[in-house]
């Protein structure tokens, strides 16, 4: 697959946890990617699945179909477009012929096809078959050591980048007491970041759904100069949520002392950028008191995958969110499961340059007005 290095950055940070960059040069999108977790090994697997999971979607074998909506969908089950997050300066026409790729409806148990460019990574040329009217991102895209696995992470990625995406458009006043913070895993990454000097700031931010997430802000304490890093978490089990966003903050933190990425931006390099956005961390937690309780949130601990999915489809069909759909990338001779989760209904992350708010976010504003 092209992957030629695992490089250590833990070192690069006094934090202490693990982070590594996987390295393939030869990439379609990025060929940097990331890794985290409390061990070594831990982030070593984290980041070498996130860059097998982009390669599958870079080079995508599955059935395709050229045709216009209005045309396909007389034939067979199609996605929802009319609730597909929208991008700036392009309309979806349900008239002109695209290509499609075969998905899974997982709540009707049966195929449904989905627009090929909201699933494709390949960013070395335009997309294939498309008009550019959905986002090109690698948002619920997720690998697993079996199918139902990376669904799991596939749909709660979905899920977090809509709650973060909400949270961020909403009240802000989620902020958790980290003394009420009870999971030992959690404990210790939180220990580690104080002890090393960094502030920490941590708010729930699961929407309607009911699905835990978390986000996560850090920066130097006091009036220390550096980057900040920032994360987010989303999973059944709360306290898995919430570890994951404090280390992906951790991780975000060291890829910009890194400067590994090949899509960071150099203007964020400068002194002036990371003042900037030490003083929007700073703010934003010198103003939100940390006054909720980490137990209160809700939490689905499961004995399986299968249990977990179930859970997630459930929580997803309450919200709203009538179509969940699954493109299973995988190679058979290769043994890893590489899925990518389309749902309908849900935001897309906020910080997406050509970002545009959807019902969701629309709804929140109007409820706030």
């Amino acid at each position: 697959m092209g992957i030629t290095r695992i490089a250590n950055l833990t070192g690069l940070d006094r934090i202490g946890l693990p982070a590594v960059m996987v390295t393939r040069p030869n990439s379609r999108s990025v060929a940097v990617s990331l890794g985290k977790g409390l061990s070594l090994e831990a982030a070593q697997v984290s980041g070498v699945m996130e860059a097998i999971e982009t390669w599958h979607a870079e080079r995508i074998v599955r059935p395709v179909r050229r045709e216009s909506f209005a045309a396909l969908q007389t034939e067979v089950a199609v996605a929802d477009v009319a609730r597909l997050p929208d991008v700036t300066g392009a309309k979806f026409d349900p008239h002109r012929r695209i290509l499609w790729v075969e998905g899974q409806d997982l709540g009707r148990d049966a195929a449904c096809w989905v627009p090929l460019e909201i699933v494709d990574t390949d960013y070395t040329e335009p997309p294939h078959g498309g008009h550019g009217a959905f986002p090109r991102t690698t948002n619920g895209l997720a690998s697993g050591n079996d199918a139902l696995e990376a669904t799991c992470h596939a749909i709660c990625e979905l899920i977090e980048r809509d709650a973060t995406t909400l949270w961020h458009h909403g009240p802000a006043d989620t902020r958790i007491d980290p003394a009420s913070v009870d999971d030992p895993r959690c404990q210790d990454a939180l220990h580690r970041l104080v002890n090393a000097g960094i502030d920490v700031g941590l708010w729930e931010t699961t929407s309607d759904i009911g699905v835990p997430c978390f986000h996560c802000v850090i920066c130097e304490a006091g009036d220390g100069q550096g980057h900040i890093g920032i994360g987010d978490g989303c999973h059944p089990d709360r306290a898995i949520a919430l570890l994951r966003a404090v280390t992906e903050a951790a991780q975000t933190r060291l890829t910009y002392i890194s400067g590994a990425r090949d899509d960071l931006d150099p203007s964020e390099f400068t002194g002036e950028a990371v003042a900037a956005k030490a003083r929007y961390a700073r703010q934003l937690i010198a103003r939100a008191k940390p006054i909720r309780c980490f137990a209160d949130g809700p939490s689905a601990v499961t004995e399986s995958f299968e249990d977990d999915l179930s859970w997630l489809l459930e929580r997803l069909s309450s919200a709203g969110m009538d179509q969940v759909l699954t493109v299973d990338l995988s190679r058979p001779e290769l043994g890893i499961s590489v899925i990518r989760a389309v749902i309908p209904g849900l935001e897309a992350p906020h910080d997406d340059p050509d970002f545009i708010a959807g019902p969701r976010v629309r709804a929140m504003l109007a409820g706030a007005a």
